[in-house]
């Protein structure tokens, strides 16, 4: 072996030696970000999610494309951290639009028979 150089073998057996895990998303075939003013997609992705000390990163490589967000796109102050099943159950059954249901979520700790009951009390 050339000193300096490792092989592939080599390289897993010492990041495994320091705690570190390497795992192949085999699965991933597309992997979108989503910028303020562009989104860039990554297509033919090869994923590797790479876990040390805790924290888990990920090395993407892949044909990148910038795509210009479109106006029909989810806004940031959209995204909620409830279920969009959730959500979309709370609307169905009450009437509301979706800012509602979220807020009625909220005040049900996220409970959707709660919101809903609490809608239909009011």
């Amino acid at each position: 072996m050339i000193p300096g150089k490792f092989n592939s073998r080599e390289v897993k057996r010492m990041m495994a030696q320091m705690g570190i895990k390497s795992n192949e998303m085999t699965d991933v075939k597309k992997v979108i970000l989503y910028g303020d003013t562009k989104n860039y997609v990554i297509e033919n992705a090869a994923v590797t999610m790479i876990e040390a000390q805790g924290q888990k990163s990920f090395q993407i490589v892949g044909n990148i494309k910038e795509a210009p967000k479109s106006a029909g796109e989810v806004k940031q102050e959209e995204i909620s951290p409830y279920n969009n099943e959730d959500i979309k159950l709370v609307m169905d059954q009450t009437g509301v639009g979706r800012e509602k249901a979220i807020e009625a979520l909220k005040g049900a700790d996220g409970e959707p028979a709660q919101a809903i009951l609490n809608l239909l009390s009011k």
